[in-house]
Order: structure tokens, then C-alpha cells, then sequence
């Protein structure tokens, strides 16, 4: 029988660790429910799960979907999970997803959870549906939270095909522009050097020009070294990235980012909220609902606000005000989870202030993607009048200095 090293708060709110033996988790989270203790944090001790052999198989977001909508479909007409995987194994005719679910199903007749399971193929299943998948088997809700994460699949693939269809023409034409800026930086612009020597002479080149020209000498003389060092800061950042330090930066650099920031942000709360509600209308704790419901947002900053949120909760303070204090939750949402807490009906509220941003931000979304088409267009304009207006107003002036 494995060790699970807990964390907990006591009914007072002073934290407490240790170790408890148990076959997996769901019976230490019921035997410290037997101790109103209220786990925070819960690990399995020495844990160091091998890496499935299939952990790098990549599973398109469209099968995906409809896989988590078929599995959510069979579990609701009664078929076990074992069952229902095998099914899926079988009917699938895809062979990564067949790879995958493969292991996924031995992984669970093991004794492993489905989301302990799915969180061995990163590749095939992301952070934030392991996540929602691990609330909904600790919820007992599995069911809904699977045509939900199907729900969100479908979504981002059709907002990543709109994104696509939209950036396609001014990605066309932004390559060609970018072909047609090296080639003139390389082989015409050093043309007009000598042309443009009396005028740099007599200090009377344009700064657009001046400007152009530095450019087009540092391509010719640093253009490779320029590209290597680019390639390499790519790979530096990319390994960045994928440390806890970095993906914590690069989650508040998204809420932060201009037009998108607040789009980022609305959807993440909105499924917080609509995980905490669906928590606590299930019957589970406030602090284990939070615990849970955090990892529904997909972003580590607002992670770490609800966890300090949790904190204040343990101690018998309100929900409201500390996430309100943490600067990332609208005013409106805050206020609406102040009410509940007062009215005592805070799981319905959640879901509605769920309901409403999902909505809001769809359409918001809908915006920032049309837009995407015209700023590029408008950046490709001005790239090219640039070069073209560095190139021209030398040649208008060159009669009156050379006269």
C-alpha cells in the first residue's frame, strides 16, 4: 500500500503534514475528511511514475473532443470506465489516439486514475483537461466535466481555424514582404549608397534614409550571425518556458497582454468559477472545492491568488475580499461572489457569473480575431513605406544639393 505525504488545515485554520497509507487517493481525502482535516496538498510518496513509451504521441484537438464527448456519453448510459476505454481503444482508427487510449486504459485497470493516467501523454492531453478531469473524479461529476473539456476542445479548435483563415492572406503577404525587404536590403539598397554619398557628405540625408542604410549594412555584414543568435535565444527561451519560474512569467505576461489580457483572463475565471460551483453544488468542501477548482483556470498566477484566497477561507474569512484584493478578478465578479456568501447560495451564483463572462468573452473573442487581418495588413503598409519613403526623399532632394 503506497505513502501519501499530506498537507491540511485544521478547522482552526493552523496547518498541519503528513503521512497517511492508502491505496490511492480519493481514501486519503476521506480518511482526513474523518479528521476534519482539510487537505490543501496531497503527494505520493517517492513518487517518480515512468514515462509512457507513448508520452510523445500528439493527438489532434478535433478526435480529442469528440473522443471526451463519446467516453462522457458511454459513462452516462452506465458503462464502466474499463469498459468504456476499451470500447473507444477498439472503434478508434486513429493510430496515436489508439497508442494512447492503449495505455491510458492499463494505466486504470492498474488501479491509476484517468487523470493520473491521461497526465502520462502531455502531448495527447493538456495541463488545464487533465486538471478539470482529476475535479471531476474527486467531485463525482466525471460525466459533465468530460462534455465540458469536449465543450472547450471543440471550441479552441474552431477559434485556432478562424485564427488561421483570418492570418492566412496577411501571413502571405507579410512572407513576401519580408522576401521583398531582405532582397532590397541586401542587393538594392547598397546601390544607392554611392548615389546618396554628396547628400550624406553635406549632411542633408533624411533620417529615413540614414536609417535604412545602417539596416542594410548590418544584414549584409552581421545577417547570419543575427540569425543564429535568434535561433538561439528561441531555444533558451523555449527551455525557459518549460520551467515553473517561466510558465508563472509567461501566464501573467497573458493576462497583462494588450487586447488579448483580458480576454485570457475572463475565460480562465469563468471555468474557476463554474469548477468551484459545480464543487460545492456536489457536496464538497470549500477548501477542497478550491484546491480543486484552481487548476481549472490554466493560468498559475491566478492559481496562486486562489490559493491565498484558500487561506483566507481556512481562517473563517470571506472568499470575496481576498480575491478581489489580489487585483486579478473584475469588480463585478467579486461582488456577485459577495452576495452569495451572503444570501448562502454562493454554487449558483458561480455558475451564473460562469455562464455570463463565457459569453461576454465569446464575443469579445470574435473581435480580436477580426482584427487580427487588418493590423497586419496595416504593418506590412508601413514597413513599405518606409523603405519606400527612405528610398524617395533622397532623390527629391538631390537636385538642389547637387546643383
Amino acid at each position: 500500500m503506497p505513502d501519501f505525504l499530506y498537507v491540511a488545515r485544521e478547522l482552526s485554520g493552523r496547518e498541519t503534514t503528513g503521512t497517511l497509507s492508502a491505496n490511492n487517493e480519493q481514501e486519503v481525502l476521506s480518511t482526513l475528511a474523518s479528521k476534519s482535516l482539510f487537505p490543501t496538498k496531497i503527494t505520493l510518496q517517492g513518487s517518480a511514475q515512468p514515462v509512457a513509451r507513448s508520452a510523445g504521441k500528439k493527438v489532434s484537438g478535433r478526435k480529442l473532443a469528440t473522443l471526451y464527448a463519446q467516453l462522457a456519453d458511454l459513462l452516462h448510459s452506465g458503462v464502466p470506465l474499463m469498459r468504456s476505454l476499451e470500447v473507444l481503444e477498439e472503434q478508434s482508427s486513429n493510430p496515436s489516439l489508439k497508442t494512447v487510449l492503449s495505455d491510458v486504459r492499463q494505466q486504470v485497470s492498474e488501479g491509476s486514475r484517468l487523470a493520473d493516467a491521461m497526465r502520462r501523454h502531455p502531448r495527447a492531453f493538456n495541463e488545464l483537461s487533465v486538471s478539470m478531469v482529476r475535479a471531476g473524479e474527486e467531485g463525482g461529476f466525471l460525466e459533465d466535466v468530460l462534455k465540458r473539456v469536449a465543450m472547450f476542445t471543440e471550441h479552441s479548435e474552431d477559434m485556432k481555424a478562424r485564427v488561421t483563415g483570418a492570418m492566412a492572406y496577411p501571413a502571405f503577404l507579410m512572407l513576401m514582404c519580408i522576401g521583398v525587404v531582405i532582397w532590397l536590403m541586401v542587393f538594392l539598397v547598397p546601390k544607392f549608397e554611392p548615389i546618396f554619398a554628396r547628400l550624406k557628405e553635406l549632411g542633408r540625408l533624411p533620417a529615413p534614409t540614414v536609417v535604412l542604410l545602417a539596416f542594410s549594412d548590418s544584414v549584409q555584414s552581421y545577417g547570419i550571425w543575427i540569425l543564429a543568435g535568434l535561433i538561439g535565444l528561441g531555444f533558451l527561451a523555449r527551455n525557459y518556458l518549460r520551467t515553473e519560474e517561466g510558465r508563472f512569467k509567461i501566464d501573467g505576461w497573458r493576462l497583462k497582454m494588450k487586447g488579448m489580457g483580458p480576454v485570457v483572463r475572463n475565460l480562465a475565471i469563468s471555468r474557476f468559477c463554474r469548477m468551484l460551483g459545480t464543487l460545492l453544488k456536489n457536496g464538497v468542501p470549500i477548501l477542497q472545492s478550491l484546491r480543486i477548482a484552481k487548476d481549472a483556470t490554466g493560468n498559475r498566477v491566478l492559481g496562486q491568488a486562489i490559493s491565498q484566497a484558500a487561506d483566507n477561507v481556512s481562517s473563517g474569512k470571506s472568499l470575496a475580499r481576498p480575491l478581489g484584493a489580489s487585483g486579478h478578478f473584475p469588480r463585478e465578479v467579486v461582488e456577485m461572489i459577495a452576495v452569495g456568501e451572503e444570501a448562502n447560495n454562493l454554487e449558483q451564483v458561480l455558475i451564473n457569473v460562469a455562464d455570463n463572462m463565457e459569453s461576454r468573452t465569446m464575443r469579445d473573442l470574435d473581435l480580436a480575431v477580426r482584427m487580427i487581418e487588418p493590423v497586419m495588413l496595416l504593418v506590412m503598409g508601413a514597413v513599405i513605406t518606409f523603405i519606400m519613403l527612405a528610398l524617395l526623399l533622397p532623390v527629391f532632394q538631390g537636385s538642389d544639393a547637387l546643383g
